[in-house]
């Protein structure tokens, strides 16, 4: 047992946002938790972290437990440049490293009756060095930081990165660092599908528990296979990883539904038996036994129905023409880097197509460049465009969210506008708000709306799922599978892009790459063998052309090396000791047997360790 939760409960003003929670983490468990927005999941990660005291309950966790927690914005500070963050992690092994060259150094012109001591230390810290593979900590680094997008930046200091790109390298150094439970709080925010795949390989290989907040269905699939669903307060443990939990879930309700009209059955039964026969002396006695039966009864709650998710309906006015955008030659450039060199694009009507890409190649830039015509850009006879921005620039902070949407339609109702926010899964308390005081999967869901007004028969859509909980994602991409107009996407959602886009093209190398077949055809180029030996070299110097399986026996020793360091460490300590009093007391036979004594039984131990280590490297 990591760590356990027993009827917890926490809230605000009086208001529980937690409430009698109870379960527990097991060692090498890999768990998401999931939850609408606004539903507490950050404050029970709060709770486990012990940021939060419970308001009632307990929180136990493992004396000693090494946790590492990446937070949604992770703040991740330092003066130091990218690389020199991350050798930060391995401060100990530089010790090491150091502590063996200067024995080494000493060891070359020590005395004779120095040199047994001296080899000694030399045996013994060459061992914990090979136990931790503290020479490799470069590659280890590299690796991470390869495969996280950062393999050309190790001298960028950390204090001009972005936030984003802050919150990856706190990822990188979590990590590096392997802790015993891993809890990741939406990891996927700011990585691009390339990395996305990479990390969940990695997290494949890590020992240590796993408990992970995602929106992203893809990854919980991949690595979970326990779901903790908070909802209304409750916890409620699954078995299995999203898809799973979603069948499981669906049952759960249907059974006590079933158990709660049932027994509601049973209850009208016994209560009309009571009613017609209580008064009659014959009957009076049966009918009594009915009234204790009725009161000794634990009464069933009516099982709440599954909140509502919000509900999309994209529709238009006129279809327009066979060609909808044309753009047969252009380059493509950002604050002056060419991003695309003679590039062409065609979309065609009733088209769903993807742009994808690693970050910084250019995908939101080419959506705006193509929704504006200009002397590179057609577009077609009755095309209407309706652009969504992730960054939801075209409502006004300051505004009122009812204002925000019916400005945009005055024709409509009161009633009508209001109707139509609600639908989108914004209710009363929320349209009298400003904008600006909406979470982000509210503005998601207001921008959504607007962009259902303006019935476009052309769709440009900037991750559209951003900020969007699941029942939202899973909402707005059934209603874009039924929209039969065209639609020209950027998402890093693979489970939405496998759903929705009949092609994906991919800008990669400067280069636009059509996947006509779409999903499978683009997974298949993205999962592809590696390149030929001629490039062997390049990914070496990376660091990122290991297996997984060698990544795998890296993380076992690591972890048996850690368990056991405290140990070697105090026998290390006590051997050096020793060692200073056998030369002190050379002359004197009785202590120096004495001292030998008590080192072989040191040796003995320290060796047997070691012996384990090594039977891990």
């Amino acid at each position: 047992m990591l760590l356990s939760l027993e009827n917890v409960t926490f809230g605000y003003l009086g208001v529980p946002t937690v409430e009698n929670v109870s379960f527990t983490l097991h060692e090498k468990e890999r768990v998401g938790l999931l939850g609408g927005n606004g539903e507490g999941k950050t404050t029970l990660l709060r709770l486990i972290l012990g940021e939060l005291v419970p308001d009632s309950g307990t929180v136990s966790v493992k004396n000693g437990l090494r946790i590492g927690y990446l937070a949604q914005s992770g703040g991740f500070v330092s003066d130091s440049t990218v690389y020199g963050a991350m050798k930060e992690v391995f401060a100990e092994d530089e010790r090491l490293l150091s502590r063996l060259a200067e024995a080494q150094e000493k060891f070359a012109s020590a005395p004779e009756r120095e040199r047994p001591a001296l080899s000694s230390q030399i045996e013994s810290l060459t061992k914990r060095i090979a136990a931790r593979d503290s020479y490799h900590t470069d590659v280890r680094i590299r690796t991470v930081l390869g495969g996280m997008g950062f393999e050309d930046r190790y001298e960028q200091p950390v204090a001009t990165m972005s936030g984003g790109e802050k919150t990856r390298l706190q990822l990188c150094r979590l990590l590096l660092e392997d802790p015993e439970l891993l809890i990741l709080d939406e990891p996927t925010n700011h990585l691009d599908v390339k990395t996305l795949f990479w990390l969940e390989d990695y997290l494949l290989t890590l020992k240590g528990a796993l408990l992970v907040v995602s929106h992203d269905r893809y990854f919980l699939d991949r690595l979970t296979s326990r779901t903790l669903e908070l909802e209304r307060g409750k916890v409620v443990s699954y078995k299995g990883n999203y898809s799973k939990y979603k069948i499981l879930k669906e049952e759960r309700y249907k059974e006590e539904l079933r158990a709660y009209e049932k027994q509601r059955e049973e209850i009208a039964k016994l209560q009309g038996y009571v009613d017609r026969n209580l008064v009659r002396a014959t009957t009076a006695k049966s009918a009594l036994s009915r009234v204790n039966k009725l009161e000794r009864m634990d009464v069933l709650e009516k099982p709440a129905p599954p909140p509502a998710p919000p509900r999309f309906r994209f529709l238009y006015d006129e279809k327009p023409y066979e060609t909808v955008l044309s753009a047969p030659r252009f380059d493509l450039y950002a604050e002056e880097k060419l991003l695309l060199k003679d590039a062409s694009f065609t979309l065609t009507r009733g088209e769903k197509c993807a742009l994808v890409g690693d970050n910084g190649t250019g995908k939101s830039t080419l959506l705006k460049f193509l929704k504006k015509e200009s002397a590179n850009v057609r577009h077609g006879t009755f095309v209407k465009i309706g652009y969504y921005d992730q960054e939801n620039a075209d409502l006004d902070p300051e505004e009122r969210v009812l204002d925000a949407f019916w400005g945009n339609f005055p024709s409509l109702s009161q009633t009508e506008a209001r109707n139509l926010l609600a639908q989108a899964g914004l209710f009363s308390e929320d349209m009298e708000k400003k904008v600006k005081e909406l979470s982000g999967g509210l503005r998601a869901k207001l921008s959504l709306a607007v962009l259902e007004g303006r019935r476009g028969n052309v769709l440009f859509l900037d991750e559209p799922t951003n900020h969007l909980d699941l029942p939202a994602r899973e909402s707005l991409e059934e209603a874009l599978k039924a929209f039969d107009g065209t639609l020209l996407f950027v998402s890093h959602d693979r489970r939405f892009i496998e759903a929705v886009a009949s092609k994906i093209v991919l800008i990669e190398d400067g280069a636009l790459h059509e996947f006509k077949e779409g999903y499978a055809e683009f997974l298949a180029h993205r999962r592809q063998t590696p390149p030929p030996t001629a490039k062997k070299e390049e990914k070496e110097k990376s660091g990122s052309y290991r297996s997984r399986e060698e990544r795998a026996k890296e993380t076992r020793t690591k972890q048996r090396v850690k368990e056991i360091e405290t140990r070697l460490e105090a026998l290390e300590a006590e051997e050096e000791a020793l060692n200073a009093a056998l030369i002190e007391h050379a002359a004197d036979y009785k202590k120096v047997l004495e001292i030998t004594r008590r080192l072989d039984g040191l040796h003995a131990e320290s060796d047997a360790l070691y012996e384990e280590y090594e039977t891990l490297i």
